[in-house]
């Protein structure tokens, strides 16, 4: 292993942890890192993505519960449906080839900057 190569690690942990912490979501920083930059499967990336969310939401939601910051009324309902959606993706997913995976993520993250660029301008 290079040193570029570990501060690659480092860097991802770094960007993604903040977003994921700021409660943007560390992996739209996350897999492009690890896909583009480390070499690794998109499959790979996405795993490593969502345990990785999984620790930093745990701090995360209590950090944002304890200041006030989330309301509990109605949200099973979301829980919910997140977890059916969830399970359902997850499965789709692992029938999918990587290329495939790579183009619907890229398509997704340049949709998500399309929508931030008109929010931008409309304030």
């Amino acid at each position: 292993m290079t040193f570029l190569t570990y501060f690659l690690w480092v860097l991802a942990g770094l960007v993604s942890g903040i977003f994921g912490g700021l409660g943007m979501g560390g992996g739209t920083l996350l897999i492009p890192i690890l896909t583009i930059f480390l070499d690794f499967d998109q499959k790979l990336s996405q795993g490593i993505n969502l345990l990785s969310f999984l620790v930093m939401a745990i701090f995360s939601i209590y950090i944002h519960y304890r200041n006030g910051y989330i309301v509990t009324k109605n949200i099973w309902w979301i829980i919910l449906f997140g977890v059916i959606f969830s399970v359902l993706g997850a499965v789709a997913m692992s029938f999918l080839p990587s290329r495939i995976l790579k183009i619907i993520f890229g398509v997704f993250l340049c949709g998500l900057a399309v929508v931030e660029f008109i929010k931008l301008f409309k304030k």
